[in-house]
């Protein structure tokens, strides 16, 4: 049996957490004085009546969260269809639409005779059709971005601009010019995987019943006793085959092994010694911060209401602000109120200040060229020196990506997720 530190309490390092604590003993390391990172649901009392909100990671779905599903099996914890859909508002022309059926395509009527509008329609469906025949021939040149693949099909800026920018955007939490500088294999392989370039037969979404947090305490209960929250962690150092956690204002402990379970900048901020290839690597995959308000602000939504959506982008003139998207979270959580409870990143000066009801930043990693190639060397550090790295950094920046991110390190220890028989 190892002493292994992990530091981080988000999914990827409770998820390490647990699966190694079935054969090893576990101490979790958290900096703040609440553990789940991304994984925060708030409770709101509007009118008397009480409300669960989510606020960070929000949905799963059906077919490409398979280590997430699995854990949630293990762990004895349900989930809750839900509608994935998506809106879009210009501010400038005040075009809207939301691509969930053909009634809420045509919200805005005047587009039933609109031609701009129809090619649109029409470039959405010429653009699914080239990227899963590239997907199918796995015909990807090297290097190409996003925004190069779109210029070179002569895809129209309106098309770019109003539909495959601010989805992509709405996902990645980045600005319209930062997705056109994405990759186009990694592009075209989460969006085919995701059912994305399909108008039908996408995959069912789901939320956890009564909010996220409800995975959190069976998730932690072996372990439970042994999460330090409120860790000021000051640096690491490896030697004599053993692992070094220093703290501010407490002794050093010592480990065999660590997982840092952090941010990419994080984990190598904390390495006092850290390798050449622990630099190179990841530094190439940095964070960018997100503003993110809970709010009951309607005017952040289109303006009619059959436009809105899950996931609603407000377009500006600005194609370097981080993503403007608002989640609609009465639609995503089935919640019934007379308030429409919203999430909204990156336009807190938008939001009329007397409906906000509380307020966060979340750090979500860049995808660039670099950072994807940065990702394949993961090996070259994961392992080594009795350190490891777990974070949804090293795949696609879901939750999704933080369990199989776990997984892959406790699976070297021979701890495995063990999902309970359905029925």
């Amino acid at each position: 049996m190892k002493h292994i530190a992990i530091i981080g309490s988000g999914i990827s390092g409770l998820t390490s957490a647990y699966l190694l604590s079935k054969k090893h003993n576990v101490t979790v390391f958290e900096k703040n004085e609440k553990i789940g990172g991304h994984t925060a649901t708030v409770d709101i009392v509007k009118d008397g009546e009480k409300f669960a909100i989510d606020t960070g990671f929000i949905v799963f779905n059906n077919k490409t969260y398979p280590n997430y599903l699995a854990l949630l099996s293990e762990i004895g914890i349900g989930k809750q269809a839900t509608e994935m859909s998506f809106s879009v508002h210009n501010c400038k022309t005040g075009l809207e639409y939301n691509g969930h059926n053909l009634d809420t395509l045509f919200a805005q009527r005047r587009n039933i005779f609109n031609p701009r509008f129809w090619f649109l329609v029409k470039e959405i469906l010429r653009f699914n059709k080239l990227c899963k025949n590239v997907y199918r021939l796995n015909d990807y040149r090297e290097g190409l971005t996003l925004g190069q693949f779109l210029t070179e099909n002569n895809f129209s800026a309106f098309f770019a601009e109003h539909y495959i920018l601010p989805m992509a955007a709405a996902i990645w939490s980045s600005s319209l010019a930062q997705m056109e500088d994405v990759g186009f294999k990694f592009f075209v392989q989460f969006f085919h995987n995701h059912g994305l370039l399909n108008i039908a037969d996408r995959p069912q979404w789901y939320v956890i019943p009564k909010g996220s947090r409800c995975y959190l305490a069976p998730l932690c209960e072996p372990f439970k006793n042994n999460i330090k929250v409120n860790a000021n962690i000051s640096g690491i150092t490896r030697s004599n085959d053993k692992v070094h956690l220093h703290f501010n204002e407490q002794p050093s402990e010592t480990f065999d092994e660590v997982v840092l379970a952090c941010h990419s900048d994080e984990a190598l901020a904390l390495l006092n010694d850290a390798t050449d290839d622990e630099n190179a690597i990841l530094s190439a995959m940095p964070y960018s911060a997100n503003s993110v308000i809970l709010h009951t602000d309607k005017t952040l939504l289109p303006h009619r209401e059959k436009a809105w959506a899950s996931w609603n982008y407000q377009l500006s003139q600005d194609r370097s602000k981080a993503a403007s998207v608002t989640y609609n979270m009465n639609i995503l959580q089935g919640i019934k109120s007379d308030h429409t409870f919203c999430v909204t990143l990156n336009q807190k000066a938008d939001i009329d200040p007397k409906e906000i009801l509380a307020e966060f930043t979340y750090h979500h990693p860049i995808f660039s060229a670099d950072s994807i190639k940065a990702q394949k060397n993961r090996a070259l550090i994961c392992g080594k020196n009795h350190t490891h790295f777990a974070g949804a950094y090293w795949h696609n920046g879901f939750h999704e990506d933080g369990v199989r991110s776990a997984v892959e390190v406790a699976n070297k220890f021979d701890c495995f997720i063990e999902p309970r028989p359905e029925g």
